[in-house]
């Protein structure tokens, strides 16, 4: 899957910030879903070809993982954390029964940013939600940042805020001027 449009943006920092990119239960199945929810994208692997390359426009390096098991995801979390920098996780359907998982994101002081194709929050039949109504992520609370309800775009979202958020040496009050 190509970008269609060129972009710049003008990073603080030139560090090669390293984010982990985590999809959860039934995002192999992309392409198979809902194209009202989920869009043109057709498989998994076109969507980690995309944040890795909208990664490498912004300089940082893009990790990704995917697993439909909650014991993969753990571990993953478990051996990256003393290599990354931050973390962008889709939950999908750990997204209301993820305690685990949050709770290992949450041991590694790395910021986090939550991602979903659609508007969790949306009420049934509204665009951009799901076709069963709201969720309520186990995830949220604790997450850094959230965006949801632009599909892949939601990753270039999450990419590009946590990207610059790295880059500030205010972040998450780090090295606040007194």
């Amino acid at each position: 899957m190509s970008t269609p449009h060129s972009f710049s943006i003008e990073r603080s920092s030139r560090h090669p910030h390293r984010i982990a990119v985590i999809d959860g239960p039934n995002m192999s199945s992309l392409g198979n879903r809902s194209r009202k929810v989920y869009g043109s994208i057709q498989s998994l692997d076109d969507l980690k070809a995309f944040v890795v390359d909208f990664g490498r426009r912004l300089g940082v390096e893009v990790e990704t993982f995917s697993s439909n098991y909650e014991g993969a995801l753990l571990e993953f979390i478990h051996e990256s954390a003393g290599r990354v920098d931050g973390y962008i996780i889709n939950p999908a359907g750990s997204t209301t029964v993820g305690e685990a998982v949050r709770h290992a994101l949450e041991d590694t002081e790395r910021p986090v940013m939550e991602v979903h194709f659609a508007n969790i929050m949306a009420a049934e039949g509204m665009p951009r939600g799901l076709t069963s109504g709201r969720l309520r992520s186990v995830f949220t609370h604790s997450a850094t940042g959230l965006c949801m309800g632009m599909r892949q775009y939601s990753y270039a979202g999450a990419l590009t805020a946590l990207t610059l958020s790295l880059d500030d040496p205010t972040f998450l009050g780090k090295g606040d001027a007194e």
